[in-house]
């Protein structure tokens, strides 16, 4: 007899094929889902391996303009960045892939989902809370965490064995020695030749950029409006391309920053659940965006404003890298993070251009900054002698007492 229908987060590589074999091996009805939130994917492929390994269903779902602006549009308001450098890539795709998954395990009745991240890993974390947040009833199914399975497949070898004896097709191989994850707000790359921290990355590795080194040797200049923190318009200042949809916008700025090798990074960082691991990371459009948006906002935003908001935006990243995007809290930083970019609005011209990404103006209608006031030719209405009483007053905790 069945133990029940699962909704599998399927992705159609090497660990979620076995997976979907093995659920059924136990004696669950698997129901195969696939997010397309930007990866370059074969999605008929994916969609007839799952078949042929025996899903009850398959389900393929655009997430693409969703993940872009309820998910990718906050985390540019917030520039949220983790550990000072990590865009969050893969931290902000899975709650926008949790909750679809959740909700065709609703609508189709499973009581289960399971998925195939690892027992060592933050996306284990990240896809669990939130389908206990949006489906508290749901029972997961984690293999990597079961010891049947585990104790069974102790690393990719085995999978690959168990791969071949069940002629199940997958196109890693040792000669590629690391793990990828694609969307559409960067690739990610671990594990393999890249655990040894000291070990440089293969330079056949990058798949989003090109070598700044080969890039183009003429700048994009680019101009982008903003309108309460988020991108509404884009447009190439000499070709006169222009983009406005949410999803246009940010494919284009991937589309340039890829060509001129942005947003590259190698890091340690301190996963969730205690230990450090080294990443790989390319975000092309999203580190265009973080400089420009970084800008607009200190040209409109009141200062003190503006400490308690990068506040919030550390807070913002930590519960994203986390995995409580659908904590209460989450809920409370971002709508405060809204409210703050009511004013941020305005357009900045930059220069995108071997590996880097220059400010070169702004303009704002809601701009704090007073051209005349701050003007080193022109006195303006600023008396120089209140800055006497002003350094005087600033000083008195800074003078000991004789």
């Amino acid at each position: 007899m069945s133990k029940g229908s699962v909704v599998l987060a399927y992705s159609g590589g090497l660990d979620t094929s076995c997976i979907l074999l093995w659920l059924k091996e136990q004696g669950y009805e698997v129901i195969a889902y696939l997010a397309n939130i930007g990866q370059d994917e074969d999605f008929d492929a994916a969609r007839k391996k799952a078949e042929t390994l025996g899903a009850k269903k398959v389900f393929i779902e655009d997430l693409r303009s969703e993940f872009v602006q309820e998910f990718i549009w906050p985390a540019v308001q917030a520039n949220a960045v983790y550990e000072d450098r990590y865009l969050l890539g893969t931290s902000i795709a899975r709650p926008c892939i949790a909750r679809r998954q959740v909700q065709i395990a609703q609508r189709e009745g499973a009581q289960y989902v399971s998925h195939g991240a690892t027992g060592k890993g933050n996306d284990q974390v990240r896809f669990e809370l939130t389908c206990y947040a949006l489906y508290p009833q749901v029972q997961i199914l984690a293999p990597w965490r079961i010891p049947e399975f585990y104790n069974r497949f102790r690393g990719r070898t085995d999978l690959m064995e168990y791969a071949e004896k069940h002629g199940i097709p997958v196109p890693v191989t040792p000669k590629a020695p690391w793990s990828m994850d694609a969307n559409l707000m960067h690739i990610s790359y671990e594990s393999g030749v890249l655990e040894n921290p000291k070990n440089h990355a293969p330079p056949d590795l990058y798949q989003m950029t090109k070598n700044p080194e080969d890039s183009p040797n003429e700048p994009d200049l680019l101009e982008i409006h903003f309108t309460r923190g988020v991108p509404v318009k884009v447009t190439h200042v000499k070709e006169g391309t222009c983009k406005e949809t949410p999803l246009e916008i940010f494919c284009y700025l991937n589309e340039i920053g890829g060509k001129h090798g942005v947003g590259r990074i190698d890091i340690v960082e301190n996963r969730f659940i205690g230990m450090k691991s080294r990443g790989i990371y390319e975000t092309p459009g999203g580190t265009i965006l973080l400089h420009a948006h970084l800008d607009i906002e200190t040209f409109t935003m009141d200062r003190e404003v503006r400490k308690i908001k990068q506040s919030l935006g550390i807070k913002f990243s930590e519960l994203i890298y986390n995995g409580f995007w659908y904590s209460p809290e989450c809920e409370f930083v971002r709508h405060c993070i809204d409210k703050s970019q009511e004013n941020v609005e305005g357009r900045v011209q930059l220069s995108v251009f071997k590996g880097q990404v220059y400010i070169l103006g702004r303009e704002s209608p809601k701009s704090l900054y007073n051209e005349e006031l701050v003007s080193m030719d022109v006195q303006g209405d600023y008396d120089p002698c209140d800055a006497s009483g002003f350094i005087r007053i600033n000083a008195v905790r800074s003078v000991k007492a004789v």
